[in-house]
Order: structure tokens, then sequence, then C-alpha cells
């Protein structure tokens, strides 16, 4: 880095450092200076930025956000204005000399033209929300959108009547659903696209405590950023005193977004302050081990295998030296019995009498008397009290079973033996019957 380059970069440092701390004293001066609250909460620097150098910011969508410091907030409300709760945000917000960022539907800045005025008049900005509040921006056709955006814009002017140039080239996608063709189009016209660093989620159905846990939470895990609410919110106007005080006890500071315009250039800033993380070149890191040069090399002596067999030569003190055993050569190791041969056995001695025939059928008689002693009942032992218990039940199924058996059957020859008794009777009695009828017909 040339010198001429780190003396550039030292006097824009030095200016933004000068740029905080006024902005530091403009907070005093406005929290000193608020009518009937001198502890207000107030806001702590002005920001201004060019739209065309930085065209999309918010974390929550894009890779750059505002270049704020830690715990430095941005208030931004959409969907307005609505006399019936817009009014009472502006209220709160003038109660803390709050300054925050305002994105009015064009449709609503037509039906209530005083509104956008009184948002002049308390010196917030104003920005647009499209005409109708679509929520198909991403999916919208490049002309569908022009007109939507265009509309917006119009409709917000001419709200605001001779002081339309006031309006911020400032614009808010409804609900976040971004699309390439409608920011390259933003970016054409030089305006700048709006997302969030984070939400409180006030357009829910969700209670005004509820809204509260949400802003503050979601900003401690930020510890800064744009925070985006709704004035047309019953329970956004119920929440947002807590929040302002919990952010002046927490000691956030409020920054208040403007354009820049040729009167008022942009805020001097550094492009990773422009990154919610830091790139890597701005952290400090670790530091790297140095490379050592070594002016005299050299190489140490090997030692030589001899200096390894020095046993003999060099004893230990006091002890005699030991007497090497040399290994035994294997070709000179020969065996007292080596000239003793063994005979081998003739092939009569692994013959069966009888032949084949014999050798298998003693094989199958090994196997029958195997599978018997299988089958036998081995030692007795004694049974545990579970296995006992097991065989009394099962025995006693059986008992029953064969029992109920015997019933069975003795009620069957019972049933046959009575069949057969009355076949037997009714044999006997025919004739008799037909004889006594006989007997009448006779008398």
């Amino acid at each position: 880095m040339s010198e001429a380059w780190r003396g550039v970069r030292w006097w824009r440092q030095a200016a933004l450092a000068l740029a905080v701390l006024g902005g530091f004293a403009a907070h005093a001066a406005l929290a000193a200076d608020c009518p009937g609250n001198p502890n207000a909460l107030g806001v702590s620097r002005t920001l201004v930025v060019d739209p065309r150098q930085h065209p999309r910011i918010g974390t929550m969508q894009y890779p750059e956000t505002l270049p704020l410091a830690d715990h430095e907030v941005v208030l931004t409300f959409d969907d307005g204005p609505l006399p019936k709760n817009s009014n009472k945000v502006l209220d709160i917000l003038a109660d803390e000399c709050v300054k925050a960022t305002f994105f009015t539907i064009g449709g609503q800045a037509r039906a209530n033209p005083e509104g956008v005025r009184k948002l002049l008049a308390a010196g917030h900005t104003i920005g647009t929300h499209t005409q109708t509040h679509p929520l198909s921006m991403n999916r919208m056709a490049t002309d569908r959108a022009r007109q939507e955006i265009e509309d917006g814009i119009a409709s917000t002017k001419a709200a605001l009547g001779d002081n339309a140039d006031a309006l911020a080239p400032f614009f808010r996608i409804p609900g976040l659903l971004r699309a390439d063709n409608v920011e390259d189009y933003l970016a054409e016209q030089g305006i700048q696209t709006w997302s969030a660093d984070f939400l409180a989620d006030d357009w829910r159905h969700i209670s005004s405590a509820r809204v509260y846990d949400l802003a503050v939470s979601r900003l401690e895990a930020k510890g800064k950023g744009i925070l985006l609410l709704h004035d047309i919110q019953a329970r956004t106007v119920a929440a947002l005193p807590r929040i302002l005080q919990t952010l002046k006890a927490r000691g956030y500071r409020i920054v208040h977004v403007v354009p820049a315009t040729a009167e008022r250039p942009a805020t001097p800033t550094e492009p990773q302050q422009w990154l919610f993380h830091p790139a890597p070149d701005s952290i400090a890191q670790w530091p790297q081990v140095p490379n050592f040069v070594f002016v005299h090399v050299g190489s140490l002596p090997v030692p030589s295998r001899a200096g390894f067999d020095s046993a003999e030569e060099s004893p230990l003190l006091g002890q005699a030296a030991p007497t090497r055993v040399p290994w035994p050569d294997p070709s000179e190791v020969v065996p007292g019995n080596a000239t003793v041969t063994l005979a081998a056995p003739a092939s009569s001695l692994f013959e069966i009498e009888g032949g084949l025939d014999v050798a298998l059928h003693g094989a199958a008689m090994s196997r029958h008397v195997h599978k018997t002693a299988s089958a036998a009942p081995g030692p007795s032992r004694r049974l545990s009290r579970r296995e006992a218990r097991r065989l009394a039940l099962t025995n006693g199924r059986q008992a029953r079973l064969a029992h109920a058996s015997d019933r069975q059957t003795r009620r069957g020859e019972a049933q046959t033996s009575r069949q057969k008794t009355r076949a037997a009777t009714t044999t006997r009695r025919g004739p008799v019957k037909r004889l006594v009828q006989v007997r009448k017909r006779r008398v």
C-alpha cells in the first residue's frame, strides 16, 4: 500500500470518526431540546446515503445494509398513512423526538393526503410502497410492476403538492417478495430498494406484547440494524412506546436516513461498513509464522556401523566383556540318526473284512444307536419352580382336555343308546296299536 493511499484512508477514517462524534453531540443536543421531554431518546445522527452507489440494502435479502455502528437502529414504517393509527404513531415518535422512514402506499396517500403532509411536517423521510400493495411482485411482469411503482410515486407526490421534491428515492417491495426485474428497474431509476435487518411480525394476529418481545429480542440478537414496523396496526401503536423506552434504557441510538442531494453529499463511509459482518481483511487476524532464514547450514556426521560392534573392545566399567557365541550354521547341524529309516506299513492293514457293504451297514447302525440315545430321557434333575409350574399347567390342561373328550364320548354313547331304545319301543308298539284299532272296528 502506498503512502499516498495510506494518507487518504486515514483522512477518510478521521472524517468518519468526526461524523460519528458529531452525531453523538447532536443526539445530546436533540434530546435536551425535545419539548417537554429532556430525557427523550432523540436522534443520534443523520445518515446521508446515495441510492446509486448502494441500490439494495437490508441483510434479510441483500449482502449490504446501512453502515450503522453497534447499537444504532433505523425505524421504518410501511402501509400508511391510515389516520386512525398513523397519527398515533406520529405522536409517539414526536414525544421522544425520534425520526423514522415511512414507505407509503399510493392508494392510502390519495385517500389521505393530509397524512402524507403530516409526515413531511414532522421531519420524517418519505419513501413509497407501490400503488395497491400487491403481494405478487416476485412473479409480476416488468410492465405491470413498473406501473405499480410509478403510480405509487405519482400518488405520493400529488399528496405532497408543492413539496413533491421531498419524496426520497427509497422503495420497499410489498411483502419483501423481491424479483430481479423489479430490482433492476428500480436501480435504473436511481431508486434504492429497502429490505430490513429484522422484523417484529406486527402484521400477524399477535398481541402487542408479542410485537414488543420480537422487536427487542431480534434487535438484541443483531445488535443494530433496520427495524420494519407498520404504522397502520393498532398492536404496533400499543407496543411502540415500550420499544422506544427499552431502546433508551439499553443504550441504543436512533439514526435518521436521508437521500444525498447536490447540496447534501453522502456521509463518508468505507465499503466494509455496508456489510453487516465485515470482510476478513478488516478483521484482526492471527499473526502468520515468519519464515526463518538460516545463515550457516551444516550437517552432522552420520555414525558408522562399526561403531555399534565395539562391545568386545569397550566393555562396561567393572564388568568383563561378554563372550560372543556364534549362531550355528544350519548346514553344519547333522542329526545322529540321519541314516535310520522306518518301515512303511503294508496296505493289508487298512483292509476291512466283508468289504464296503459291511462298512456302510456298520455306519447306519451307528447313526441309529445315536438317535436312540438322543431320544432316551437323560438323567433326572430337579426342576425349577417356573418349570414345575409350567409342567403342572400343561399336565392340567391335558387332563382337562382328556376329561372333556371322555365326557363327550360318554354323551355320544348315551345318546346312541337312547335312540336304539326308542326305535325298539316304536317297533313293539306298532302292531299292538293296529290290533286295538281293528278290534274297535269289529265291535
